[in-house]
């Protein structure tokens, strides 16, 4: 139908007036985009720009390298090894599910791995990624690559993992890494950026944890590109950190290995001084576990059998445990009485078999008693007696601080966790700790090693070097740090009579060369390399048992402790088997085994040992030999 000319005049006329409205709305519009735009790129355009360019570049942390460890050798008891893990980003994966099962179908998988990761995916953002599988084979690895088109978000990594050789030879010692604990944080006031890297280990136990500070190492910084939401596009710039420092220790790893094998399936420890420098060339405390179980986080299930067995595996005895030194505290007694000067090498005191002081019968371990005793006697011998009467001459003040000059009643300066100062105790202690007079019979019992005394092999060590040396000597366990040398053991001369030291020395030989000493059956017949020493027998219970028919942990603690060779010290030994029951018929067969094996450097000749034993050694050489090749087999497995 044809429109009139007044109808086309209307309806351009309306078509006029709207575009007239919409033209003034877009420019309004306009105006008011424009003024925004100039508000925020002029008035606010620095402060924008630099969040822009911060939110763009991000600092991320690159964890140092840990310093290893290595024997005094050069044989590596602490490393680090490339690890291989299958990381998953969930954004990327779009069917989480699916894709895990076409991964499972080449890799693999823990149960208790893959529960872990999944749970760890939903509080963790989408795109970042999630570790499903740690610590894959290569030949995993390259499966995935291979397969990557199908396996979308999943990506194969490599890393460092901190790795034990040695496994259990030096668990108590060099200890383990773990992860980065909430309580390792509030040990800083202002914790180190480092510890929070996810994944980030640290020292748990031993060395690792004392020398963190050296081993942990300077972290290095990248920049990276990232989007609006804090994905990384790619990396811009890399400044690498620190690695931490190489120690190396003073350990001997074929004596420590040798002294943890000789140990067997006893509980007990083992330690070596080398006194010519103080260093520590073993200190094994049996039986052991591998600290390797230990980095990634231990089963419960293999966790609960080391904290259940009465041996105690996890616990670090040389060092950590405190026992009655019992009759190898008698050398300090002894010494006491002579720097006093209240007696004399040919006094006798006349033993038979107990003694009666106030109200109290302290009695001899030979119930029949000894007769009588001058003081080399009373020391090869091992009559209580004799040391009853001597604490009654000098006192217990004096007693305390021979024992304290021997490097009884301190802490071993050396890193390893939970060093004990063990127990020297004098009148002011018992006073301060249990409101008490100090009577005769504390003096009386501490005479012998007894009471309230309390020393760590490590400590046991020290003291019988000190004896042997006449010097300040300190264990050294860290050798050098980075190749520069730590500072010698052996320290200044004691203020100790040589002559009376002298006399300690011939008492300790005839220990264990005359055929009334103790330990007569644990001598070494090599001219050049027999040994001085003492053995101990320390009581568990105040009952009196039978240590053949007693329950094993009613037995008393076997101690023996020796220098060697007796003209011209070079090594200082202690062992304490828990339990053992005589110090002659446990203690020091095994620290006799170890001091040859420390002065050859390997199985000494069947001549060093008495005639009638040499069968018997023979075997036990052979023996330790397979055990030891198997144990070395199992380490290299591990590793």
């Amino acid at each position: 139908m044809k429109r009139t000319a007044r109808e086309t005049k209307e309806s351009a006329r309306r078509i006029t007036r709207r575009g007239l409205l919409l033209g003034i709305s877009q420019l309004a519009f306009a105006g008011l985009l424009a003024s925004r735009m100039h508000f925020l790129q002029v008035k606010e355009g620095t402060k924008h720009s630099l969040l822009a360019e911060e939110n763009r570049i991000k600092f991320k942390l690159i964890p140092p390298a840990r310093g290893r460890i290595f024997d005094r050798n050069g044989t590596v008891i602490a490393d680090n090894e490339p690890t291989y893990r299958i990381t998953l980003i969930r954004e990327d994966a779009g069917d989480v599910e699916e894709v895990i099962g076409r991964l499972s179908q080449l890799v693999e998988l823990d149960e208790d791995d893959l529960n872990r990761a999944l749970t760890a995916m939903k509080r963790t953002p989408s795109f970042l990624p999630v570790t499903v599988a740690d610590r894959v084979e290569w030949s995993d690895i390259s499966r995935v690559a291979v397969n990557a088109p199908a396996l979308p978000g999943i990506t194969p990594e490599v890393g460092l993992s901190r790795i034990y050789p040695k496994s259990d030879l030096y668990a108590h010692v060099v200890g383990y890494v773990g992860l980065v604990r909430q309580k390792d944080l509030e040990a800083y006031q202002d914790p180190p950026a480092v510890l929070r890297v996810p994944r980030f280990r640290i020292g748990h136990l031993g060395v690792e944890a004392e020398r963190e500070d050296l081993l942990r190492g300077k972290s290095g910084t990248k920049q990276v590109e990232v989007n609006a939401i804090g994905r990384e596009m790619r990396e811009l710039s890399r400044k690498e950190g620190q690695a931490g420092a190489d120690l190396q220790l003073t350990v001997d790893s074929e004596l420590q290995d040798y002294a943890l094998a000789r140990l067997g399936s006893e509980s007990a420890s083992a330690v070596v001084i080398d006194l010519e420098e103080g260093d520590v060339l073993a200190i094994a405390s049996a039986p052991s576990y591998d600290p390797n179980k230990f980095v990634q986080g231990i089963s419960n299930a293999e966790f609960q059998p080391l904290l259940t067995n009465d041996h105690r595996p996890l616990a670090s005895k040389t060092v950590q445990d405190g026992y009655a030194p019992a009759s190898t505290f008698k050398m300090i007694t002894m010494l006491a009485g002579l720097e006093s000067r209240l007696i004399t090498p040919d006094e006798t005191v006349k033993c038979l078999g107990k003694v009666e002081i106030g109200s109290r019968e302290f009695r001899c371990w030979n119930r029949y008693g000894h007769g009588n005793m001058n003081m080399e006697q009373a020391l090869r011998e091992s009559c209580d007696v004799y040391y009853y009467d001597l604490a009654l001459k000098v006192g217990i003040e004096q007693i305390a601080e021979m024992a304290r000059k021997l490097g009884l009643g301190v802490a071993p300066d050396v890193p390893m966790s939970a060093v004990t100062s063990g127990l020297v105790p004098d009148k002011a202690w018992k006073k301060r700790k249990h409101k008490a007079d100090w009577v005769i019979g504390d003096s009386v019992n501490a005479s012998i090693g007894q009471g309230f005394l309390l020393a760590s092999p490590l400590q046991l060590g020290v003291m019988t070097a000190r004896l042997a040396t006449g010097r300040l000597v300190s264990p050294r366990l860290i050798r050098s740090v980075d190749g520069v040398a730590a500072p010698s053991g052996i320290g200044p001369e004691l203020d100790i009579n040589p002559n009376h030291l002298r006399l300690v020395h011939k008492a300790m030989y005839s220990v264990v060369n005359n055929r009334q000493g103790t330990a007569y059956g644990s001598r070494i017949i090599d001219e050049t390399n027999r040994m001085a020493g003492k053995t101990g027998t320390a009581q568990v219970t105040s009952k009196v048992i039978d240590n053949k028919t007693a329950p094993w942990e009613q037995r008393d603690h076997a101690l023996f402790v020796n220098f060697a060779p007796y003209d011209a010290p070079r090594i200082a030994v202690s062992v304490v088997v828990e339990h053992g029951g005589g110090g002659s018929s446990a203690a020091a067969p095994i620290a006799r085994d170890i001091t040859l094996q420390a002065l050859y450097k390997g199985d000494p000749p069947l001549s060093a040992y008495p005639t009638k034993d040499r069968s018997k050694i023979k075997a036990q050489q052979d023996r330790l030999a397979r055990e030891r090749a198997q144990r070395a087999a199992t380490r290299d497995t591990r590793a």
